[in-house]
């Protein structure tokens, strides 16, 4: 029996063994920074972190390596590692994904089931591309913001949706603005329009800027 015990708390690695678990946790963090790269949207792309991915996942499995199956070790590096404290706010949930990502691919590494860390790298890196490149979670159809100001005066018999309903499949006045002085007044007209073909937003735009009452026209939309 007590042999047994001591066997728990027995883990040893050959040298072979640890270049090959490094080397497994490399290749895979190289393909989860490639994957990064390639499906980056944002604004403030970091090479630093990018960098981070490859590390995390090596000393993930070197963290593994360590440990092994002994749990005096385990709760030891529990306790050291948190005295350590990461201040920089992630503010992408995508980079949350792919530091988790790296975090499996290195636990898998680190116990040596090579399989697993390197069909789990390929698998959910090129899952994940294929979301990104056919863009499957964008809504299909963008509301848009039409804004137009008008003037007061010569509103009689103005219609805009004559216009509006050649572009839009679908419109509706949401707001009504009067703007400048009582001689000199002007109406701020505010519509939610869904394009039937978004490309055709110029157009709309320049034919409602042709109409003799429209002084300004204005159209929004939110960036993907």
């Amino acid at each position: 029996m007590n042999e047994q015990l001591q066997d728990i708390y027995l883990y040893q690695l050959t040298f072979r063994e640890v270049l090959l678990h490094l080397l497994v946790a490399l290749v895979c963090g190289i393909m989860i920074s490639v994957v990064y790269r390639q499906t980056y949207k944002g604004l403030s792309y970091s090479t630093t972190f990018v960098n981070s991915l490859i590390m995390l996942t090596m000393i993930t499995s070197v963290v593994i390596m360590v440990i092994g199956n002994n749990l005096a070790t385990a709760f030891g590096l529990v306790g050291a590692m948190s005295i350590i404290r990461f201040r920089t706010a992630v503010k992408d949930t995508q980079d949350i994904m792919f530091i988790f990502f790296a975090l499996a691919i290195g636990l898998a590494s680190g116990v040596g089931i090579y399989e697993v860390a390197l069909l789990g790298t390929i698998i959910v890196g090129v899952v994940f591309y294929i979301i990104v490149k056919v863009n499957m979670s964008a809504p299909r159809k963008r509301d848009f913001l039409l804004q137009m100001v008008v003037s007061a005066k010569t509103n009689d018999g103005f219609d805009a949706s004559l216009v509006i309903g050649k572009f839009c499949r679908k419109y509706s006045l949401v707001n009504v603005k009067a703007l400048g002085e009582e001689n000199n007044q002007y109406l701020e007209l505010s519509y939610y329009i869904k394009l039937k073909k978004e490309e055709n937003s110029q157009v709309l735009v320049k034919e409602l800027k042709l109409m003799d009452n429209v002084q300004h026209v204005n159209l929004f939309f939110d960036e993907e």
